[in-house]
């Protein structure tokens, strides 16, 4: 086991979108970054040295359990954890059925829940952990009706950041919410009829994702919201 001189993030949901962004800048910023992906054989490895690409499915624990292990085996700490992984099924809370809501909740809820608790005593070894959740202002209000189901998931994923928050204090670890409209990712133009070019990039959520990691453990952030355009609430 090597101990990196670099800092160490892992990201799910890393193969394309918000998570590839993310990625690109902190292996172009100096960090080593190990990738949770549901189809690894998807991701380009650049740098074999500062990359590191594992099978995660948020559905499947034990996907979790080897994912941990081989970043420690590989690069010999963890220092951050930024959790992107999510699905969206556009149904309503009167319509969704059981088996929706399980899948809901399991990926964008349990999945991160267990995955903070997995990193933990990694990031009290860091002496400067980090979580960063991709949460989304469908945790802050309710836009509609197809994405109440969401929303729902939404609203516990910002609790879980805040939870972390809070019992992360005494030992210097901070966890940051990032909750953005839409962006221009698959996910974002099938939902919304603006133009792609209009909307958030995913290289802005990156760059935000970085700052929050980078910052010194004097500042703690709880929220960032982050909207393309204006609307009533943010």
């Amino acid at each position: 086991m090597s101990n990196s001189p670099r800092r160490v993030a892992m990201i799910s949901g890393a193969s394309r979108g918000i998570g590839a962004a993310i990625a690109k800048n902190l292996i172009d910023n100096g960090w080593d970054v190990s990738l949770g992906c549901r189809k690894p054989e998807d991701v380009l490895i650049e740098h074999q040295d500062r990359q590191l690409v594992c099978q995660f499915d948020a559905l499947d624990p034990q996907t979790e359990d080897r994912w941990v292990a081989a970043t420690v085996a590989k690069f010999g700490k963890i220092d951050a954890i930024v959790h992107n992984a999510g699905v969206m099924l556009p149904v309503s809370v009167l319509k969704a059925t059981d088996e929706e809501f399980d899948q809901t909740f399991d990926t964008n809820v349990k999945s991160p829940m267990r995955l903070s608790r997995k990193v933990w005593p990694h990031l009290v070894d860091s002496g400067q952990g980090r979580i960063v959740m991709l949460v989304s202002l469908s945790g802050k209000r309710v836009r509609g009706e197809r994405s109440s189901l969401y929303s729902m998931s939404k609203f516990a994923a910002l609790a879980l950041a805040h939870g972390l928050r809070r019992i992360g204090d005494e030992a210097g670890i901070r966890c940051t919410a990032i909750c953005p409209g839409f962006v221009a990712t698959d996910m974002g133009t099938a939902l919304s009829s603006a133009e792609p070019e209009k909307m958030t990039q995913p290289e802005d959520l990156a760059h935000l994702v970085r700052t929050v990691l980078e910052l010194p453990t004097t500042t703690s952030i709880a929220e960032i919201p982050v909207n393309w355009t204006v609307e009533d609430q943010y």
